[in-house]
């Protein structure tokens, strides 16, 4: 089956063919069709099979016709992170070139004069994170009834990072009579429901069990410790000969000090996470597409929507918490047909971790045991467990919390605890005691305490030396009688 088989225009045929694709995917084949028809959809499928285009394209001749208006998006797309956002902007420029549509990308970390300015002209697109969405709306800059279709993109990331009640909030303020398409790589039932609640006969789409790994990534699980952890990312580094290797971390203070890590030991890696501001998070990514680094060190802001053609490596420096986000942390390399290699990096503490992500897709994943980094022994263990808190347990503030966050980035900012084999140890600082030949300090009251003698000693009148130079016994008081 070709595009030309799908109903789409021939100005879309030939955008697409100029963009290098000839075969729709799978979710493509089974999706463009009755979206072109105005039904409701539920789409299902794994990362890097082709979901944003199998939304993208039918949007781009279903709003080829019509006109806009100030502050009323006619169409809207709701993405989790602003990487996320911004690749689906890249593709309604890449596949809209010959469509004349107006476009807007509302998203967190960058000024809203520009984001109101385009609002302002109006447009048939919106891109935007319901955050910054919903900041907007409250200011009342922006209009919501005159949109006809909505688009929920990677729903379940939208659960796990607390967007389901704007969401909600947000379908109440569009028109009932629209057309609305959700695509995740899973269903959990909080998704069925709002499925349940806010699509209308929707017809359900599922090219892949849910949770199903990319077959073209090959897996393995590397046994090692905590303090061994960068040793052996790096011997994998230099082993493999990396070309474009994206690393994940679990918290934005491991990013950091990883990046710092490998920079000093001569890699050629940069960094992205929540906490830095949208433009440096996109220079980042530029230097990486370019070539100009060939290590990303991430978060999971960028597990989701990072589409950077020929990264064959990813590395999981800490095991995900959550199983999902396995999924589409390797789901970065593999993609439209390549071959991908991804790595986890696992101590005795992610057994349960593991367990959860494997009964999740399904799979065992090899474990393997590097020559130059053999397993630790248990005194290792025990040397290098974290001191202070007990082995195996966390703490409430360590524990990822479903469903709760901050909003866009939502990353979990735990203390990192990652004990730093490359930084030098510092010794704890010695408190000085003062000696005894030195007096103490008198703490009074400078005009309570006793006038001193500033004379030499050998100089000072002592009185009389009466062979006494004590308190009086009071015995001494007393006479006998006679």
């Amino acid at each position: 089956m070709s595009f030309a088989d799908l109903g789409l225009s021939d100005e879309l045929l030939r955008a697409v063919t100029d963009a290098g694709y000839t075969e729709p995917t799978p979710i493509q084949q089974q999706s463009i069709p009755p979206v072109l028809m105005g039904k409701d959809l539920i789409g299902i499928a794994q990362t890097g099979t082709g979901k944003t285009a199998a939304f993208v394209l039918p949007m781009i001749d279903i709003l080829g016709e019509g006109r806009t208006r100030a502050l009323m998006p006619r169409s809207l797309i709701l993405e989790p992170t602003r990487e996320l956002a911004a690749q689906v902007a890249e593709n309604f420029e890449k596949y809209g070139t010959h469509h004349k549509l107006s476009m807007a990308l509302l998203i967190g970390g960058v000024q809203m004069g520009d984001q109101v300015k385009a609002l302002e002209k109006g447009v048939d697109v919106l891109i935007a994170t319901p955050g910054r969405l919903m900041d907007l709306f409250g200011r009342g800059k922006i209009l919501l009834n005159g949109c006809s279709l909505l688009v929920i993109d990677e729903a379940d990331r939208m659960l796990d990072m607390g967007f389901i009640p704007d969401i909600e909030e947000i379908c109440t303020k569009l028109p009932k009579e629209r057309q609305t398409l959700l695509f995740s790589a899973t269903m959990p039932p909080v998704i069925k429901k709002l499925a349940d609640k806010f699509l209308n006969d929707p017809k359900r789409v599922e090219v892949a069990r849910p949770a199903t790994t990319n077959t073209n990534i090959t897996q393995f699980l590397i046994e090692t410790s905590t303090m061994k952890k960068r040793e052996v990312l790096r011997g994998l580094l230099e082993a493999e000969n990396v070309q474009s290797g994206i690393i994940f971390c679990n918290r934005k203070t491991t990013v950091r000090e990883l990046n710092k890590s490998l920079q000093r030991h001569g890699f050629r890696s940069a960094e992205i996470h929540g906490d830095m501001d949208q433009p440096a998070r996109i220079a980042e990514l530029e230097r990486f597409k370019r070539g100009d680094v060939n290590i990303l060190v991430a978060s999971d802001v960028a597990a989701r929507g990072l589409d950077v053609k020929g990264v064959s490596h990813v590395y999981n420096f800490d095991a995900p918490w959550h199983p999902d986000d396995y999924v589409h942390r390797i789901g970065r390399t593999g993609r439209a047909g390549a071959k991908g290699t991804a790595y986890t990096l696992v101590t005795k503490e992610d057994a349960e971790n593991i367990a959860n992500i494997e009964k999740l897709t399904g799979q065992k994943i090899s474990r393997v045991k590097l020559k130059t980094a053999p397993a630790p022994s248990d005194d290792e263990d025990r040397e290098e467990a974290p001191r202070g808190r007990g082995r195996g347990r966390k703490t409430e503030d360590e524990k990822p919390k479903r469903g709760r966050g901050k909003k866009d980035d939502r990353a979990d900012d735990a203390v990192d605890e990652e004990v730093r084999r490359d930084e030098p140890r510092r010794e704890p600082a010695r408190r000085e005691e003062p000696r005894r030949d030195e007096p103490r300090r008198d703490r009074r009251p400078r005009d309570e305490q006793p006038r001193r003698d500033h004379r030499r000693r050998d100089e000072r009148d002592d009185g009389p030396d009466d062979g006494w130079n004590g308190p009086i016994p009071d015995f001494l008081n007393y006479t006998l009688a006679e």
